[in-house]
């Protein structure tokens, strides 16, 4: 993984990512790994207002955004990178939680589809994939997403031509500096996040 991400990646990733000014990262991510076009994105304020009773910034995640896409569907989506043991646990518990937020927004919006994306710094599928899509069967009428990217089974590109999903995953592993040179002067989003990242660890202190 990216060493800039480490060190309580979530909590590091959310201080930094969650303002208006930083929305287009976020934006870009998903647009890049659910392969939609986003015509409008907010963040969800529950858990920064609720953040003095909850045990933990680290369990927040990274981002927990309202979408809304080109063809008008509304969709919750939560980013979060996971560590540790118990990753089934932890990614439907996220869910859970993402999905539960809706009821205290206050804003009379309707209840909407929620997907979480998951990064892990560890195998965990049986598939040879970095990214697959697990859909779990609910009750109500829409089906449990989970997004889950693994990083260690990402090997760096080798063709001319770089996709944006290869320079977000070089990016997240952070494996190549070459690479990485590459994708920051072609990828403006990500060299913005990388600059952020810059600027957070040379002025960050110690809470």
């Amino acid at each position: 993984m990216n060493r800039k991400f480490v060190s309580k990646s979530n909590r590091v990733l959310r201080k930094i990512l969650n303002s208006k000014e930083n929305l287009d990262i976020i934006q870009d991510f998903i647009e890049t790994f659910l392969e939609i076009k986003i015509q409008e994105i907010k963040l969800n304020p529950y858990l920064e207002i609720k953040s003095k009773n909850l045990p933990s910034k680290e369990n927040f995640g990274i981002a927990d955004v309202r979408i809304k896409k080109q063809d008008e569907e509304e969709l919750n989506i939560g980013i979060q990178m996971i560590d540790g043991y118990y990753a089934q646990n932890k990614m439907l518990l996220y869910y859970a939680q993402i999905h539960s937020n809706q009821l205290e927004y206050e804003d009379n919006r309707k209840i909407a589809k929620t997907s979480t994306i998951n990064l892990l710094d560890f195998n965990y599928l049986k598939s040879n994939s970095y990214f697959n899509k697990i859909t779990i069967p609910s009750k109500t009428e829409n089906k449990i997403e989970l997004y889950v990217l693994e990083l260690p089974k990402f090997h760096t590109w080798k063709s001319k031509k770089i996709s944006k999903q290869e320079a977000w995953m070089t990016y997240l592993c952070g494996n190549s500096e070459e690479k990485m040179q590459i994708i920051l002067e072609e990828f403006d989003k990500i060299k913005k996040l990388d600059n952020l990242l810059e600027d957070y660890w040379k002025n960050e202190v110690m809470e």
